[in-house]
């Protein structure tokens, strides 16, 4: 990708997430929605799985409207992969709501235990109340939700210590509804990810390209790479500088250029593909390999603990 095409993705954002907004959406998310609506019904208390990374992001709005009314708890997974002072702000946030609110990490199970402990005070009352009425055997009934890929399968492996949930890298995996054991006072329902058909902003579409909640073909690897290395500068250019080897004040320099910024940001992205050797013939940068480079280490960790939403 050349400087001009650059300059006209950039030219043509606005036009290219309105096409997304509108044809996006695969038609068996609708049919989740309307199983999740009707599932509700079942139980006692929801479990909305939240990526710590875009925790605003990643949260369904049509979920908050169909879950109105019910018992909820938020957990924010992957808390490993996200700025441990965000996370701090991010828990703050959300209890400053009114909603019960755990950090996980469902590849180690940090948070795990203390989100069982959460359920159960939540449902405290409630159970109790049952008892009374010689329903001393009653389960709580949970009900997990989150979008695709926020890690919904393996928090569900871990919480229930089994391998009940199948696990993938692509949005969407999970796909068959099942009731799981966690203990003996909790079952769980799964369901699968759902997305909703219209984002708000360009700011949530690019979120979630850059944590992989939508799929890699609805937008063009080298333009979510540029707004994430954007991001990175803005926000965590030390991280981005240590990771790459490059010097803040080369980043200075070419910031400083007289040329439009996307120029700017795209002549660091060269740099750091020169730096790891994406090199094609004639000496030129393979932007496209450099691309996925930068967006596979951000989503596996390998760039840092960053946090996409920022609070203050």
């Amino acid at each position: 990708m050349k400087k001009n095409d650059i300059k006209n993705d950039k030219n043509n954002n606005d036009k290219s997430f309105a096409k997304v907004r509108l044809n996006w959406y695969p038609g068996h998310m609708a049919k989740t929605k309307r199983q999740i609506t009707e599932d509700l019904k079942l139980v006692d208390i929801v479990i909305e799985l939240l990526d710590s990374r875009i925790p605003i992001s990643s949260q369904n709005p049509d979920i908050a409207k169909i879950t109105a009314g019910k018992n909820k708890i938020v957990v924010l997974n992957k808390c490993d992969l996200s700025d441990d002072k965000q996370n701090m702000l991010w828990l703050k946030y959300f209890e400053s709501k009114g909603i019960p609110t755990v950090l996980t990490d469902s590849n180690t199970g940090k948070g795990i235990e203390q989100c069982i402990k959460k359920i159960e005070e939540i449902m405290n009352t409630d159970m109790q109340k049952y008892a009374e009425k010689g329903r001393t055997g009653r389960k709580i009934k949970a009900m997990i939700i989150g979008i695709p890929n926020v890690g919904k399968s393996s928090f569900i492996n871990r919480i229930s210590k089994k391998n009940t949930a199948e696990v993938g890298n692509k949005p969407g995996v999970t796909k068959q509804k099942q009731w799981i054991r966690i203990n003996d006072k909790i079952e769980l329902l799964d369901t699968p990810g759902v997305l909703w058909p219209k984002f708000e902003s360009n700011e949530v579409a690019l979120n979630l390209a850059f944590t992989g909640n939508i799929k890699e073909d609805v937008l063009k690897k080298t333009e979510i790479a540029y707004e994430l290395t954007k991001f990175l500068i803005e926000n965590y250019r030390n991280i981005l500088c240590d990771r790459y080897k490059i010097k803040e004040s080369y980043i200075e320099e070419i910031l400083s250029q007289e040329q439009p910024e996307n120029f700017n940001i795209y002549e660091i992205i060269l740099e750091i593909g020169r730096k790891r050797g994406c090199i094609i013939s004639g000496g030129e940068v393979d932007d496209e390999k450099i691309s996925k480079i930068i967006l596979d280490e951000f989503k596996n960790g390998k760039l840092g603990k960053i946090t996409l939403e920022l609070r203050k």
